[in-house]
C-alpha cells in the first residue's frame, strides 16, 4: 500500500550527507543517486511500519455510508475535505453537519455519514504523517532509513552483502503498527 517514490517530498541535504558519512565518500558526485535509495528506503520503512512518515496530503474514495468509516492511512494529522461524488463523478461538497470525523488516540481517521445526497462515494481529503518533515522523523526511523539507504548504495552494482542489515529491522519495529483489513 506504498505511494509512489515521485510523492515523497524532498530530501534535504543533511539527510543525503548524513548517508554519505555513513557509507564514508566523500564526493557530491552521487546525491541523486543517495536521494533516490533516501526515498526508497523511506518507502520500504512506511511499508514496514503501516504508517507514513512524512506528512502529505492524502485523497481516499469510500462507500457513502451511515456507519463509521476508516481512513487508510496512519497516523491522521488533520481531515479537510470530505465530497460526495455522484455516479457520473461530479463531486460537491458535503455540509459539515452531513458527517461526523474522529481521530482517535492511535492516529486513525474516522467518517460516518449522517445523511447523503444520493452520491454513491465520498473523497476525503487529510493529511497523514508522523512528522512535518524529515528532520523531525523519530531518531530510529531516521537511522534505520539513513543505514538501509546506505545499504542501497553499497550494493548498487548488484553484488548483494547477504541482504539487509538486520539492525535496519530492530530500529524499524517498535514503530510498526499492524492492521487486519
Amino acid at each position: 500500500m506504498s505511494f509512489p517514490i515521485s510523492d515523497w517530498p524532498d530530501v534535504p541535504a543533511a539527510l543525503i550527507a548524513e548517508v554519505r558519512a555513513f557509507v564514508r565518500i566523500d564526493h557530491e558526485a552521487d546525491d541523486a543517486a543517495i536521494a533516490a535509495f533516501l526515498r526508497s528506503a523511506a518507502s520500504l520503512c512506511e511499508d514496514f511500519t503501516g504508517q507514513m512518515l512524512v506528512a502529505r496530503p492524502v485523497t481516499d474514495m469510500l462507500p457513502a455510508r451511515h456507519a463509521w468509516q476508516k481512513l487508510k492511512r496512519l497516523p491522521v494529522q488533520s481531515i479537510t475535505t470530505v465530497e460526495q461524488v455522484a455516479a457520473n463523478g461530479i463531486a460537491s461538497p458535503l455540509a459539515v453537519a452531513d458527517y461526523a470525523l474522529e481521530i482517535d488516540s492511535d492516529g486513525i481517521g474516522w467518517i460516518r455519514l449522517h445523511r447523503s445526497d444520493g452520491g454513491s462515494r465520498i473523497r476525503v481529503t487529510y493529511a497523514s504523517g508522523l512528522a512535518v518533515d524529515w528532520d523531525e522523523l523519530p531518531a530510529g526511523l531516521r537511522q534505520g532509513i539513513v543505514r538501509m539507504a546506505g545499504y542501497f548504495y553499497a550494493n548498487r552494482d548488484g553484488v548483494d552483502a547477504g541482504g539487509p542489515p538486520s539492525a535496519v529491522i530492530a530500529l524499524w519495529r517498535p514503530y510498526r503498527r499492524m492492521r487486519i483489513v
